[in-house]
């Protein structure tokens, strides 16, 4: 069958590595991919979200399923776009709908619905610029560290830990008041500070039941020891050394199947990926938060660790028949490292010619922000290439991947050369 994936990051990547492992995935064309999708699949110059533009590829070109990388083009409904169309209405999108993919594009909506299911969560309440001086009263009332999140997509930027009181006010109307992330903040979530350990576990579901995926643990700080500002993700391991049975058993019976009951409840069509979010406090899972799509740079050592086959439980996801399906998982560890341009999360150039490539020995090059310039690879992102390496455990894995790294190069990159410290 002809697949059509969006996204253009390191995700799209490795999920395109798996599909075309399958003997179902015929072609497979990325919209719009990177330079490492190019050199597997077919790249289209088409924006995720251009539905129309999706829509004239698909049919031009015999797409028989289109999976979602990305959030934005879920939270922008493209789930029912392709639904509502007589032409399109019998091509399965792999992602949930319009409503379920507030899960991710309304923290207050996940909160509700975190709530209203019994799933073990911080307590919260939510401000708006009419309400920001209740807002600051409110935080007078938490402990510190106090935790601000815009409601929007922030481009994984929206979160803030703060400190001081004074600090967690002045941000508070920073964000509501002078729009800090725009939209994306008119509304602002504040919540208790759990302390813990986090990790995220990812779900396959087709809305009634699920497969739960190996559990992944990124590094999001731009700095060794988790120092300095947020970014996309510096780098992950799979699986989380301490999510042992036990701990996997309650984040199960807590969480996952209350998550999956609950979008039953409410009759929410959700056809694709659950990203929970969570933090281990004491010996007990909570949510943090959800996506509604494998997370980056999650995705790169998650899906490599999977020996089933991608496409085939894509399928049983369409179908509604995911109970039916086999999921093998390697036993291996998995570990990346991402590199980065210099000066990202901040500014940074474009355009920098990447080197040893094809030096690259027992890893895997997964692309994010690359493209093709006069048949070179070169940046065109903050994040530009996940080294992806196996191992018997994580610190063999990590190793193999800073081995490799050591024969790339490109003009002020970057990487942290801590990752899996704290494990």
């Amino acid at each position: 069958m002809t697949i059509l994936l969006l996204g253009s990051g390191g995700r799209e990547h490795a999920l395109a590595w798996k599909m075309l492992q399958s003997p179902l995935c015929d072609k497979l064309f990325v919209a719009p991919g990177n330079a490492g999708t190019a050199g597997i699949a077919h790249n289209v110059n088409i924006s995720p979200t251009d539905f129309d533009a999706i829509k004239q590829h698909v049919l031009a070109n015999g797409v028989k399923m289109v999976v979602v990388g990305p959030e934005d083009p879920l939270v922008k409904g493209v789930y029912d776009f392709f639904k509502n169309d007589p032409e399109l209405k019998d091509i399965p999108v792999i992602g949930p709908s319009q409503h379920g993919a507030q899960l991710e594009g309304s923290k207050e909506f996940a909160k509700k619905f975190l709530i209203k299911n019994n799933i073990p969560t911080a307590a919260y309440d939510s401000f708006t610029k009419e309400t920001v001086e209740e807002g600051c009263k409110f935080l007078e009332t938490l402990k510190a560290p106090y935790v601000l999140k815009a409601d929007g997509l922030a481009a994984g930027k929206g979160v803030l830990i703060l400190n001081s009181l004074q600090e967690a006010q002045d941000e508070l109307r920073n964000m509501l008041v002078d729009e800090k992330f725009g939209a994306a903040s008119a509304k602002v979530v504040i919540e208790e500070f759990l302390d813990g350990i986090e990790l995220s576990c990812f779900v396959l579901t087709d809305g009634k039941s699920y497969k739960i995926l190996p559990t992944a643990k990124d590094y999001k700080r731009i700095g060794n020891g988790d120092a300095g500002l947020n970014t996309g993700g510096m780098g992950a391991v799979s699986p989380v050394p301490f999510a042992d049975a036990e701990f996997m058993q309650k984040i199960e019976t807590r969480v996952v199947k209350p998550t999956i009951q609950g979008l039953k409840n409410d009759n929410i069509e959700y056809k694709g990926f659950v990203f929970i979010g969570l933090i281990k406090v004491g010996n007990d899972p909570f949510v943090i938060e959800y996506n509604v799509r494998m997370g980056d740079p999650e995705t790169e050592v998650v899906i490599p660790r999977l020996e089933s086959d991608l496409v085939e439980l894509f399928i049983a996801v369409g179908n509604e028949k995911l109970d039916e399906a086999e999921l093998v998982i390697d036993s291996r560890s998995a570990a990346t490292v991402m590199i980065v341009s210099g000066g990202y999360p901040e500014d940074y150039e474009k355009g920098k010619v990447i080197t040893g490539l094809d030096k690259v020995e027992g890893s895997i090059a997964f692309h994010a922000g690359t493209t093709l310039k006069d048949g070179q690879a070169v940046t065109a992102g903050g994040r530009v290439i996940a080294v992806t390496s196996y191992g018997d455990d994580f610190k063999e894995a990590i190793n193999k991947s800073y081995q490799n790294i050591d024969k790339l190069n490109f003009d002020k990159m970057y990487f942290r050369t801590d990752i899996g410290f704290d494990l």
